[in-house]
């Protein structure tokens, strides 16, 4: 049977720091590793891109392989061919295929039917290939994972489950503070809040998301509105650890979620994370077809 990534809680524990461990060497050493060559990925995206479409199409040819990009318009997945049939195409033609769609029920079809390993690269409710960068981030920021704390500050959405699923298992001890109407579900052993200051408080990292995501335009107003008190600055970044860093998954919207001071500052590893998507997805694609 292929080996799938859809929320992430499929790796162990072992598995998981490994591959953390992993995407450092392939930083350091990023054409070490020929774990792709004369195989083709393919890299299914029915949702806008930058950081996705640029990591994973980079880290694919890195590694020796040759990225196949297909876009709505360009399958007859659009047209109405059935979603079985699309996933053995593919499983005929590439060595392992990720999508970034908005219904989880659409990756979990294609996995139930693929022949070769499926990837999540994001859905409406879980983006684990941001959270592999996260843990990435914060490892290089501070030598270890366990006992790391990180508060999500914002909305419950996709990423702040991630990171819960997934810090939890890394051992981070992941903290989520949202107003009513925008929490998250009590998931794994994250800590929820409603107060974004005490959640910060004391933590190592300090993580936020935009506040309008793609398709929650119709309800940017009521979003902004209470959410204003969620703002990643200075101020709000005193009330950690001495030493603590600001992330973001991008993209970001300076004076909505995050100010500029903070999200071009020295107190965060932003960039780091945008660049870090392409290690770590290197390493669990690795992982994948070993």
């Amino acid at each position: 049977m292929p080996r799938h990534f859809l929320t992430g809680t499929e790796l162990s524990r072992d598995e998981l720091l490994a591959l953390v461990d992993r995407a450092i060497e392939l930083k350091a050493e990023p054409l070490s590793s020929r774990a792709l060559a004369g195989k083709s990925v393919g890299l299914i995206f029915q949702k806008p891109s930058t950081r996705t479409r640029l990591s994973f199409e980079a880290g694919v040819f890195e590694l020796g392989g040759h990225p196949v990009i297909l876009r709505p318009d360009e399958m007859q997945l659009s047209r109405g061919e059935p979603v079985r049939d699309t996933a053995y195409v593919l499983s005929r033609h590439v060595a392992a295929f990720g999508i970034r769609t908005h219904a989880d029920a659409l990756v979990e079809e294609l996995a139930a039917h693929a022949s070769v390993p499926v990837f999540n690269m994001l859905t409406a409710d879980h983006h684990p290939c941001q959270a592999l960068a996260d843990l990435m981030t914060l490892k290089e920021a501070f030598g270890a994972l366990d006992g790391v704390v990180l508060a999500y500050v914002g909305d419950g959405n996709n990423v702040a489950r991630s990171l819960a699923l997934l810090g939890s298992l890394a051992g981070v001890k992941v903290r989520v503070a949202s107003p009513k109407g925008y929490q998250l579900e009590p998931t794994a052993d994250a800590e929820l809040f409603e107060d974004p200051s005490s959640a910060v408080a004391g933590a190592h990292a300090v993580y936020t998301d935009v506040w309008v995501s793609m398709g929650d335009e119709e309800t940017a107003a009521a979003r902004r509105a209470a959410l204003a008190s969620y703002r990643v600055d200075d101020a709000l970044l005193d009330l950690a650890a001495p030493g603590a860093i600001a992330l973001h998954d991008l993209p970001a919207h300076p004076g909505d979620e995050i100010t500029a001071e903070v999200l071009y500052g020295a107190r965060q590893r932003i960039w780091d994370q945008a660049e870090n998507r392409r290690h770590a997805q290197k390493a669990l694609l690795e992982l994948l077809l070993r």
